[in-house]
């Protein structure tokens, strides 16, 4: 080729260039060309633009921004962040200022309702100060899509809604008290037909599922979040064949749906629905998932559910299912996840969950399953989640869970699991989660355990595990974030001769609580990243070390060093320096000195009791806004407490500051309503009157006052609290008579413990009006449950797997007096009663009623001036196990029906005017003489006083008084001559033997007994 032919091939390659390049410019400036918007729509938009401003934390999405700051008065609007316009019309059709941070109110005036031609509006995720919806909504007749969502309207949603008959999509979820019954949405279900998406979540539609749900023959997705719904489910729901996303949830979440067009999904979680689970289900055969949890189902699950061979993923979580886990689930191949938490479902583990081949989350928690773990779940060798917690589940984890190579959760926690942790457990390299804890393992932990690199929680607490753990094995695991080994009787070393801080795990939840270590592990200090520590029941002594203060500064919120031998603090801070410290328990150890003083922004707990602080307690706790639990008591604190407790308006339930000596008069706790459901001051030097301020507390369960100086008569205003389970006012300088309270309804309703005694209150007791209530008539619990002000545990964290907990307890205890000994209660079971009125001088009979008060265990009415006889009736308290009626004036037998009180261990019944034989057998061969000293007209064992007995081997009663009263005067002067003359003979001869022998006296009685026997009329 030549040159010239070269030229002209190159020449011609650069027009053709030229012209496809001017071609590709056009074509580009064509695409990127936007018709320009109306006038009265840009002013429209810059006028809305003008009423809002923008404010940060109007939005929570985590991608928004302010899109009206693009908006210019001299651009198109149509090219505007958030306007879509229409083609042909240049008209704005589609407004999306979702997570705008717009803040402000919207009225009906507001320009957005000049677009009249809106197809689209979305203004979701923004504040909108709690303006109602305008009715101008009206104004949108083409309206198909409408999201109000997490946007800060309240008020009631205007009817108009339902006027915009072309939605296929409206979502106003997430706001606030919109309206309070089903009407709008029974409007919505007749006007909008043609709805394939409704969300109304968080709106109080506080009714029924309705049936008129079943008119939205078009829905395909339909959410109710947090509606309050409840009753049973409407068989109507069953004819809903289109829809693929249903979802009743209670939780307040916002949920992005995306591409639903495969999914069929149905949610009635966390609802209030009850009764069984209805059969219809079966009807929905293309259900791919099936939520029910957290409602209030019962009965057993219903085999329709068998029918649901599409299923992936069923939750009947949280529920009162009853039953036992069905052979069908076997049938459901397709399940990915089955969750049957937290029900009463009792029985095996059924061989047919052997066939789900695909499972991968497993979680049978908190039911009553029982048996072993079988061997099929070595064929579940996709599982990545199982959890079978808090069963009765026994026997030992079986080795083949070592091929469950796919797991990364095993929770078995809470059941009676025994044997060695199997070694093989630790071939399960993807291991994330180990919880044992509260089994009955024994035996050391196997150290395959400490190379699984995976690890993030080891959970090994409250076990029977022994044996050496060089805890600096644990440290080195990378990923490890959770260790508990509390309970047991491990040695655990902390200390090693060299330590690299950098190459040591970063801890956020350790427990090392009766670990036998004796000093504060020096590891700690490296430790920034703690939010729970506890190292209690130790034997720690010595002093708290300086370097303590400067570790997790910003992340501790819960402590707990009590139970050790700690006697003080190297350089404490004036306040501890933990900014989000939730809870801290100092108590039984030697600490001296003032108290410290935490940092109140987020404090739950202080507990400091048992020590040997002094000094006052600071003003300053009255500004923890969030305390639950002030326990004080059993230190050296003096001075008057805090006045700042009558306005204390935080969510306090417990205040104990017993066994100090603080004196004053009591503030005036509950002038402006209360949360506390514990008060004990006891044993204190505090005066003057009860403020009558405590009415006010509702939801008082406790209220102890014994062993102070108070002047005051009892509070029988108190009797209106409806919660009260525990007074007691021993020895408090209380006085005067108990009024006869003037009410219909009976005093005291929920009374369990009493305790009056060792103080100077006079006349009757009002026994009708004080216990006569529900409680006393006996509770039966079988002793499986303690009074406690609380049980809390704290979460963080997002998600299930993501939480840590630290449940605090504060459990009612009590001191009761019997025979003169203090018997101490460190718990109380809920259903342990007891009455102490001893040491007053209450007056008058005990009432026949009281052997109605079936839930008694103790009565203590000793060293009053009560007489009359013992009741029989007495003999129906079965659960009786003390009584002491000594140091009164009881007269007449010792009732026989006594025997019954087969649990009876304390009797006395001494210094009274009693007669007659003391029962013999059962619990009463088990009581000494000085439970019967002081009433001469007793006999029998174990007095040294026999009793006469007849010829005929039965021994005879003692006279009555009723037989006394019912014979005639003159057949006891016949009898008298008789009884003369034979009581004469029978002198003699006993003269003769026993020289006036205690026989002699016995023989008379028995003598004048027979002749008021002879001398009873006949007929």
């Amino acid at each position: 080729m030549g040159l010239s032919s070269l030229c002209l091939a190159f020449a011609s390659m650069f027009i053709l260039s030229k012209f496809v390049w001017s071609h590709l410019v056009v074509a580009d400036s064509l695409q990127s060309y936007t018709p320009p918007c109306h006038d009265d729509e840009i002013s429209a938009l810059l006028q809305f633009k003008q009423s809002f401003v923008i404010k940060m934390s109007a939005s929570s999405y985590e991608g928004a921004y302010p899109k009206i700051s693009s908006w210019k008065s001299n651009s198109n609007c149509c090219s505007w962040d958030g306007i879509e316009c229409d083609e042909e019309t240049h008209h704005v059709i589609g407004l999306d200022l979702s997570s705008s941070y717009l803040y402000g109110s919207i009225n009906s005036n507001n320009t957005i309702f000049r677009l009249v031609h809106l197809e689209s509006l979305n203004l979701a995720d923004n504040d909108f100060d709690f303006s109602q919806i305008p009715h101008t909504i009206r104004n949108f007749p083409k309206l198909r899509y409408l999201n109000f969502s997490f946007s800060g309207f309240s008020g009631q949603v205007p009817s108009e809604v339902s006027q915009l008959t072309k939605l296929s999509s409206l979502d106003l979820s997430q706001n606030i008290d919109m309206f309070s019954n089903d009407e709008l949405l029974r409007s919505l279900a007749q006007n909008l037909t043609g709805l394939q998406t409704l969300d109304l979540s968080n709106i109080n539609i506080s009714s029924t599922v309705p049936n008129t749900l079943a008119n939205f023959s078009h829905l395909t997705s339909l959410v109710l979040i947090s509606c309050n719904m409840f009753g049973k489910l409407p068989f109507s729901l069953g004819n809903l064949r289109h829809l693929i996303y249903l979802t009743i949830l209670v939780a307040l979440s916002h949920v992005f749906f995306g591409n639903l067009t495969q999914l069929t999904y149905l949610s009635l979680g966390e609802n209030h629905i009850n009764g069984t689970i209805p059969c219809f289900f079966g009807n929905l055969t293309q259900l791919a998932t099936l939520r029910l949890d957290s409602n209030q189902l019962s009965g057993p699950i219903l085999s329709s559910l068998g029918n649901l061979g599409k299923l992936t993923y069923l939750s009947l979580g949280q529920n009162h299912i009853s039953g036992t886990i069905p052979c069908f689930f076997g049938n459901l191949t397709q399940l990915a996840t089955l969750l049957l938490d937290s029900n009463q479902l009792s029985g095996p583990i059924p061989c047919s969950l052997g066939n789900l081949r695909k499972l991968t989350y497993l979680s049978l928690w908190h039911n009553h399953i029982s048996g072993t773990i079988p061997c099929f779940f070595g064929n579940l060798t996709q599982l990545t989640y199982l959890s079978l917690g808090e069963n009765h589940i026994n026997g030992t984890i079986p080795c083949f869970f070592g091929n469950l190579t796919q797991l990364a959760t095993l929770r078995l926690n809470s059941n009676q699991l025994s044997g060695s942790i199997p070694s093989c457990l630790g071939n399960l390299r993807k291991l994330t989660v180990l919880d044992l804890n509260f089994n009955k393992f024994q035996r050391e932990i196997p150290e395959s355990l400490f190379n699984v690199a995976s690890l993030e929680r080891l959970l090994l607490a409250y076990n029977n595990l022994s044996g050496r753990v060089e805890f600096l094995k644990l440290l080195k695991l990378p990923n490890l974030e959770w260790v508990d080994l509390s309970g047991n009787s491990l040695d655990v070393i902390t200390e090693t001769k060299t330590m690299n801080a950098s190459s040591i795990a970063r801890l956020e939840y350790l427990g090392l609580g009766s670990c036998n270590i004796s000093e504060f592990p020096n590891f700690l200090r490296y430790q920034n990243t703690l939010m729970y520590l506890n190292l209690s029941g130790n034997g720690m002594h010595g002093q708290v070390p300086k370097w303590m203060w400067n570790t997790s500064r910003e992340s501790l919120g819960f402590l707990d060093i009590s139970h050790n031998l700690l006697s003080g603090f190297d350089q404490p801070p004036v306040v501890l320096p933990w900014v989000g410290l939730e809870g801290l328990d100092l108590s039984f150890n030697k600490l001296s000195g003032p108290m410290l003083v935490p940092s109140l922004q987020s404090l739950m707990f202080y507990h400091i009791s048992n020590n040997k602080l002094t000094g006052e307690i600071s003003p300053l706790i009255c500004n923890a806004s969030s305390l639950i639990s002030l326990d004080v008591s059993s230190n050296h604190l003096s001075g008057m407490l805090p006045r700042c407790l009558q306005n204390f308006r935080s969510n306090l339930q417990v205040l104990s500051v017993a066994n100090n000596y603080f004196h004053g008069t009591l503030p005036r706790i509950g002038t402006n309503g209360s949360d506390l459901i514990m008060i004990d001051v006891s044993r204190n030097q505090l005066q003057g009157k009860l403020p009558r301020s405590l009415v006010n507390c509702l939801s008082l369960e406790s209220l102890v006052l014994s062993s102070n100086k108070f002047d005051d008569v009892f509070p029988v205003w108190l009797g209106t609290l409806p919660e009260l389970k525990v007074l007691a006012m021993r020895n408090s300088g209380f006085h005067g008579a108990i009024p006869r309270y003037q009410s219909n309804h009976d005093g005291f309703p929920n009374l369990r413990i009493l305790d009056l005694s060792q103080n100077n209150f006079t006349g009757q007791f009002a026994f009708e009006f004080i216990l006569s209530g529900k409680s006393m008539r006996g509770i039966h619990l079988n002793g499986s449950a303690y009074m406690k002000a609380f049980g809390l545990k704290s979460y963080r964290g997002g998600d299930r797997d993501r939480y840590y907990t630290a449940s605090y307890r504060f459990e009612y205890s009590i001191t009761l007096m019997n025979k003169g000994l203090e018997r101490y209660f460190q718990k109380i079971r809920e259903d342990f009663m007891a009455i102490d009125l001893s040491s007053n001088r209450f007056e008058g009979k005990i009432p026949e009623f009281f052997g109605n008060l079936k839930g008694l265990r103790s009565l203590n009415v000793s060293s009053n001036i009560l007489s009359g006889r013992i009741r029989p009736s007495l003999g129906n308290l079965t659960n009786l196990e003390a009584l002491d009626l000594s140091h009164n004036k009881f007269e007449g037998e010792i009732p026989p029906l006594l025997l019954q009180l087969s649990f009876l261990q304390i009797f006395s019944v001494s210094h009274n005017n009693l007669t007659g034989q003391i029962p013999v057998g059962d619990q009463f061969s088990t009581f000494g003489i000085t439970s019967y000293e002081g009433n001469p007209g007793l006999c029998g064992f174990p007095l040294p006083k026999k009793c006469w007995r007849s010829e005929e081997g039965p021994e005879l009663p003692p006279s009555t008084a009723e037989e006394e009263d019912g014979v005639e005067l003159d057949w006891k002067f016949a009898a008298a001559g008789l009884v003369s003359g034979l009581v004469v003979g029978v002198v003699l001869a006993d003269f003769v033997i026993t020289r006036f022998s205690e026989r002699f006296i016995e023989i008379v009685a028995l003598l004048i007994r027979l002749m008021k026997r002879m001398a009873r009329p006949r007929g």
